[in-house]
């Protein structure tokens, strides 16, 4: 069985590790600080939850690419790569404004996805994708940055 953020448990489990960062918590790879891998991650699943009004339309290289690619992140359990591109729209490039705020409202948003209803989301490189590939990706992409970050 795939790992999931729609399945309870693994929300739980998710908002526990958000809740077990602290500021000292130091990256293992990439260039974000703590402070700005929150943001990026806040932002991204504001997206994906249709929070932030972003609407996207699927990329060039996505069309042609990005329903294989997305086969192969969605195929089974294993992590995402590190240093994966974050996309420009995604970068947060504040230094740091505290973090505890940031918990709370990230846990929130993992919390959100026991009511998710964004069901025509279409990701700017993958497209169109279905509640389970939406289920499946969000719970890779978070558990990326907790990793990240030792958590």
């Amino acid at each position: 069985m795939l790992t999931t953020i729609f399945d309870e448990s693994v929300r739980t489990t998710l908002i526990s590790r958000i809740n077990s960062l602290s500021e000292s918590n130091q990256r293992q790879w990439g260039k974000m600080n703590i402070y700005q891998m929150m943001g990026h991650s806040i932002f991204w699943n504001q997206w994906i939850l249709g929070k932030n009004g972003l609407i996207t339309k699927q990329s060039f290289l996505g069309v042609v690419f990005g329903k294989m690619a997305l086969r192969g992140m969605v195929k089974d359990n294993s992590p995402m790569k590190k240093n994966m591109p974050a996309g420009g729209r995604f970068i947060n490039k504040e230094k740091d404004d505290g973090i505890e705020a940031q918990k709370k409202e990230w846990a929130d948003l993992i919390a959100a996805y026991a009511d998710f209803s964004n069901h025509g989301f279409t990701h700017d490189f993958f497209g169109k994708m279905t509640r389970e590939e939406i289920g499946i990706l969000a719970y890779k992409h978070m558990d990326h940055h907790l990793r990240q970050f030792q958590a």
